[in-house]
């Protein structure tokens, strides 16, 4: 009885975990094609890396999105975001808005932060600008497997603007060999960060459970 009952309790468990991995990573994938983007004050354009003064093909990508929002009229201004990673000589922001003004946007039209190094931090510091300049409504723009995390991060920091997301149209991970593994990073970072932020306390709550219930198992 005692070893049927772990072995059930187990079996209970792994699925669980299965479906919430499934309904994830089907989440994540149906954020992916977000339709038409909404007219918005502003778009705030995820960091990634920058290669000296040139964004790198990744970051390329987001900042053309944001380029394209811009001249397309859905929004009015343009916040980088990113910081610099040890011994670069420029900020991810400050390369991608030079990459900007080359493309005919108006210097005043661009604000950068250049101190993140995460999403979590890009996201945290593009709300102080979205604050500071009472921005009302603006649209993420990052990949598409990245956005889902980062619309949660954003609704989780009370940015004070309604959210949209736009996800770059061309981005590298287009293949299958590409886009697996880039799916499944993502799955499992948005899973870290959803456990960090509201299951933690359900999680221990539930393995305490489990503890006790499987002494008083011992027990009989």
């Amino acid at each position: 009885m005692h070893t049927k009952s772990i072995l059930f309790i187990s079996i209970c468990v792994a699925t669980l975990m299965l479906y919430y991995i499934i309904y994830v990573t089907a989440a994540i994938y149906g954020y992916s094609k977000s339709k038409d983007p909404h007219s918005a004050d502003a778009a705030v354009i995820l960091g990634a890396a920058a290669w000296h003064d040139r964004p790198s093909p990744v970051f390329r990508e987001r900042i053309n999105h944001g380029i394209w929002l811009y001249k397309q009229g859905y929004v009015k201004k343009l916040i980088f975001t990113g910081g610099k990673s040890i011994n670069a000589p420029f900020s991810e922001s400050s390369v991608a808005q030079k990459y900007a003004i080359a493309q005919m946007i108006p210097a005043e039209d661009i604000y950068i932060e250049e101190y993140s190094r995460t999403t979590y931090e890009n996201i945290l510091y593009a709300a102080d600008i979205i604050k500071r300049y009472n921005f009302k409504t603006v649209i993420l723009v990052s990949d598409p497997f990245h956005l889902k995390r980062a619309v949660a991060m954003a609704r989780d920091n009370n940015i004070q603007a309604t959210v949209y997301a736009s996800p770059t149209p061309t981005t590298r991970y287009q293949t299958i060999k590409t886009m697996i593994p880039f799916l499944v990073r993502e799955v499992f970072f948005y899973i870290v960060y959803e456990f960090e932020t509201y299951y933690f306390h359900i999680l221990m709550c539930a393995v305490i459970g489990l503890a006790l219930a499987l002494s008083k198992l011992r027990k009989k």
